[in-house]
């Protein structure tokens, strides 16, 4: 019976949690206040960098061009929000945008606007514009709210569905572990995966149209997803890809993106 009252309160609770999001129309599950997600965010994203090198955008051009593009495409996408009457988004982000010695094949964006791109996507991204379509799919994924959606059912499923404030109180170690998982700095969580590929897609969808309004070419995606798809065959795949849809499915979506992008695009200085 206690069996049955808890599956009732679980389902219950996700029922009720359901909310539209406004990025991608989708209606999502999200228990987590995104203010807190953030505040646990700003601490564990100076956790990340004190504990890894941070490469300095002042003395070398890769850091550089990772603010740049990060920093290009952030204005743009608060810039378009504002426009459409949802500056909510973006209500907490306080962007940061470091280059850290990795040889991981990964990025990623914390809540708030925090991201992370590792050396060793570098060489697979070869130029600005493939780097501005991993960005700016690593940012879809923090303003559509996926990691919020991700962490909100583990906490459901591990935790017990209770307030961050009390699983950070009551259970710590566990609760920083869902986190990092969620943003993609961890191993998966089990049970997301069905989700995830949702999520993926959605954040190649708005992730090129994101780096198509910082004046990044949208059409890069299909040959860097390609290179992406080559550096992963025969192998352990990179963490990036690690729980993507299969390169047949994404490369023949992007082509669809690609074209969806393009109404967005405008060059730097046209």
């Amino acid at each position: 019976m206690k069996k049955i009252l808890g599956s009732f309160v679980v389902i219950t609770v996700l029922l009720v949690a359901c909310a539209k999001n406004q990025v991608t129309g989708r209606k999502q599950l999200r228990l987590l206040p995104e203010k807190e997600l953030q505040s646990m965010a700003t601490q564990q994203y100076q956790q990340f960098l004190a504990q890894n090198k941070i490469v300095s955008a002042t003395v070398n051009k890769d850091a550089e061009m990772v603010r740049r593009v990060g920093t290009r495409i952030a204005y743009a996408i608060t810039k378009y929000y504002e426009q459409q009457g949802k500056s909510a988004v973006l209500d907490g982000y306080t962007w940061e945008f470091n280059l850290v010695d990795n040889k991981e094949v990964n990025a990623w964006c914390m809540p708030g606007g925090k991201v992370v791109v590792y050396t060793g996507l570098l060489p697979v991204t070869q130029n600005e514009a493939a780097l501005a379509v991993v960005m700016g799919h690593e940012i879809a994924h923090a303003i559509a709210l996926h990691g919020n959606e991700r962490m909100s059912l583990g906490v459901v499923q591990q935790l017990g569905g209770v307030a961050l404030s009390v699983a950070l109180a009551n259970k710590p170690a566990e609760t920083q572990n869902l986190f990092l998982n969620a943003y993609g700095i961890g191993s998966t969580v089990g049970g997301t995966l069905p989700f995830s590929r949702k999520q993926e897609l959605e954040a190649d969808q708005f992730g090129l149209r994101f780096a198509a309004m910082a004046g990044y070419n949208p059409q890069e995606a299909v040959a860097f997803w390609q290179r992406m798809a080559k550096a992963s065959s025969g192998q352990k795949p990179p963490e990036i890809l690690s729980t993507h849809p299969s390169d047949e499915t994404r490369i023949a979506k992007m082509e669809q993106y690609v074209k969806e992008a393009m109404p967005y695009y405008k060059p730097v200085g046209k």
